[in-house]
């Protein structure tokens, strides 16, 4: 178990009056720092991809223009949250879900063993690059982003984006390419500095009135567990309670928007701690960031909701929370 102290008394009550004047700075720095993720040439966020695959998205996600290995990340975690077991209803196979009629026409031997492979990584990470470059290929003279006509064609068919001239005016399509799309500030390391969202006070302010709260496993925060918190419980009720809806677990909680380095962070982005430092998918713990390297967090059974530091062996990295990242994660990985 993660090594934490706890801020005792005074220390406590000076704590809270420094996440207050931390909290305004959120909006006092917003007017000075630059918006998002940009460039066309897009590098995976640590860990993002779980190390196992992290390569493959890498060498394969540069494979044509239309494509990057963030905008890969995003496709593969949307299609099966990087499982290479999963399975759905409609027959779609893999951590790159190919149903077997594309797969047949589409997979390729990436792992050059001699042998298309559905159920292997090394062959169907390499066949979605594959897959998509050649339906940028059929959609290069439709007008608009060549990679919002890719992702509508992967969703609804080149015929349909020909027709249209771009993304074709279905609800799943256009929801497709949004949630890839809004995914990919996810998976790409930031190459500038990133915006502090507007709801970042609202949830420290929140997380802040259940400090001294009893530590639950499992624990929402509900009348049926006595208003008791775990980790991730806590900080989904902190966004909850500024309209903002993450997943329950720490590990879907990191997607929830780009990653700002540890010299980078601001009040209100979340702090994961992982038990593999290459591997999102490994996260344990969470906590909310309040300023000079504290979180505010749910840390263990016996323990109540406090501040602890972040710096620790096991910190792995944070997320600035936006809504529109949150709404693209996929609620069933």
């Amino acid at each position: 178990m993660r090594k934490v102290w706890v801020i005792g008394g005074a220390a406590t009550a000076l704590g809270v009056s420094f996440v207050m004047l931390l909290v305004i700075g959120v909006y006092v720095v917003a007017g000075n720092l630059l918006n998002g993720v940009g460039g066309a040439s897009k590098t995976l966020a640590k860990g993002a991809v779980p190390a196992a695959y992290q390569t493959l998205v890498q060498k394969w996600g540069n494979l044509c223009s239309a494509i990057n290995p963030a905008l890969l990340a995003a496709q593969l975690y949307q299609e099966s949250g990087f499982n290479p077991k999963a399975q759905s209803a409609a027959a779609a196979q893999g951590i790159a879900q190919f149903i077997p009629g594309t797969w047949a026409t589409h997979g390729i031997d990436g792992n050059g063993d001699g042998v298309r492979d559905v159920w292997d990584p090394n062959d169907a990470i390499p066949s979605a690059a594959s897959y998509d470059c050649q339906l940028a290929s059929y959609v290069k003279d439709v007008p608009g982003n060549v990679s919002d006509n890719m992702l509508a064609a992967y969703n609804a068919g080149a015929y349909a984006v020909i027709k249209y001239k771009g993304v074709p005016p279905y609800k799943e399509t256009q929801n497709y390419v949004r949630t890839i799309t809004t995914l990919e500030e996810s998976f790409a390391a930031p190459v500038s500095r990133l915006s502090p969202t507007k709801q970042a006070a609202g949830a420290i302010n929140y997380a802040q009135k259940k400090l001294g709260t009893p530590y639950l496993w499992g624990g929402n925060g509900t009348a049926a567990d006595n208003g008791r918190f775990d980790c991730s419980g806590l900080t989904k009720a902190s966004y909850a309670s500024v309209g903002i809806t993450l997943p329950r677990v720490a590990n879907d909680q990191y997607n929830a928007g780009p990653h700002p380095s540890r010299n980078e962070l601001l009040p209100g982005d979340l702090v994961f701690f992982s038990t593999d430092l290459s591997n999102s998918r490994a996260i344990h713990h969470v906590g909310i960031y309040v300023g000079g390297g504290y979180m505010i967090d749910a840390p263990y059974t016996g323990a109540v909701i406090r501040f602890d530091p972040i710096d620790s062996a096991d910190y792995f990295g944070a997320t600035r929370v936006t809504e529109d990242g949150a709404k693209a994660l996929p609620t069933t990985v």
